[in-house]
């Protein structure tokens, strides 16, 4: 299942760079990780924002929720999800 999700990350203003920075390091690892492991097909930054717009290929909303709550910023994300399906105009076989 493919899944369109708008990730908008709000770190506290207090958090110590030295923090930030970890947790940051730790999301791009894990991220990578699931962009090799095609669960995560695709990821865009929106221009001026902490913000991005990506592409999950997941087997079920309970396997999306794992996977999105392992992301290291997610107590730190606002994240809307909407699912998709393969429209029949489509000349891709690969976006099932």
């Amino acid at each position: 299942m493919l899944f369109h999700l708008r990730m908008d990350v709000n770190l506290p203003a207090d958090m110590p760079p030295d923090v930030a920075n970890e947790i940051k390091a730790r999301e791009k690892a894990y991220s990578q990780e699931l962009q090799r492991s095609g669960k995560w097909r695709h990821i865009w930054r929106l221009v001026g924002e902490y913000a991005n717009y990506s592409i999950f290929d997941a087997g079920s909303n309970a396997e999306l929720h794992d996977l999105l709550s392992a992301l290291p910023l997610f107590p730190y994300m606002k994240i809307e999800v909407t699912p998709l399906c393969r429209h029949p105009s489509s000349v891709r076989d690969d976006d099932a």
